[in-house]
């Protein structure tokens, strides 16, 4: 068999293991947007979609990591495709975090109906909805920037990232606020900053990505750098 046929069987390969990835975050993306919908509109049958949707998210993780392995133990890759599977491997298990952040706020939301909400606590929600609205933004750019390897893309992420970060703690002081002038509201209210870190949570996933995506490119590993550091290893 030659090398070339070799070689185009193993780029089939991994654009196949880029397109599941996609295909996870395509998931993970949708199943965020229906847990702050069931949050916004207090809907028990939304958030059991949600949790539903969990499973198949944890199954194809499980997928993609046996068809790394396979590729890995076939092909023996290194440089630039060895550093794709691994940023693969690390892309995978943050969605399947922000998977996870999903469900938790999926499962919030039951316990919230469960036990009755106050009407005080709709301003708060509307807030996280636009969090969350920041946060799949951000998903959906670190998922764009991976399925192009477009370094500026991922750069942007990076850059709008404390714009999350400053949500979540506007909305910390507003909930403070709510159970010091209400005390009946102190059990939702805390529900609501459980459901505010999720969100936040799942930017810093998005994040991960998009540095992931600046490693396979250029080879340098960005996590816990400096802005200043990270354009330069971008440039």
């Amino acid at each position: 068999m030659s090398d070339k046929h070799l070689s185009t069987q193993f780029d089939a390969e991994l654009s196949t293991v880029s397109s599941r990835v996609l295909e996870m975050g395509g998931m993970a993306e949708s199943q965020v947007a229906q847990a702050v919908y069931a949050l916004a509109q207090f809907s028990g049958e939304t958030a059991t979609q949600v949790l539903q949707q969990e499973e198949r998210i944890n199954q194809l993780e499980v997928e993609i990591d046996r068809e790394l392995t396979a590729i890995i133990a076939r092909r023996q890759p290194t440089a630039r495709d060895l550093r794709l599977l691994i940023s693969v491997s690390k892309s995978i298990a943050n969605l399947e975090r922000v998977g996870d952040e999903a469900a938790r706020i999926a499962r919030t939301v039951q316990r919230l109906i469960n036990t009755g909400v106050s009407s005080r606590l709709r301003l708060p929600v509307a807030d996280l909805s636009f969090e969350a609205d920041l946060a799949v933004a951000q998903l959906r750019k670190a998922l764009d920037a991976f399925a192009r390897l477009d370094t500026s893309k991922a750069l942007e992420v990076l850059k709008a990232d404390d714009q999350i970060d400053q949500e979540f703690d506007g909305l910390l002081r507003k909930l403070i606020t709510y159970m010091m002038e209400d005390p009946r509201t102190i059990s939702s209210s805390i529900d609501l900053v459980f459901v505010a870190k999720a969100i936040e949570r799942v930017g810093d996933h998005a994040k991960n990505i998009a540095e992931a995506v600046i490693y396979v490119v250029k080879g340098t590993d960005v996590r816990h750098a400096s802005m200043q550091d990270v354009e330069s290893a971008v440039r």
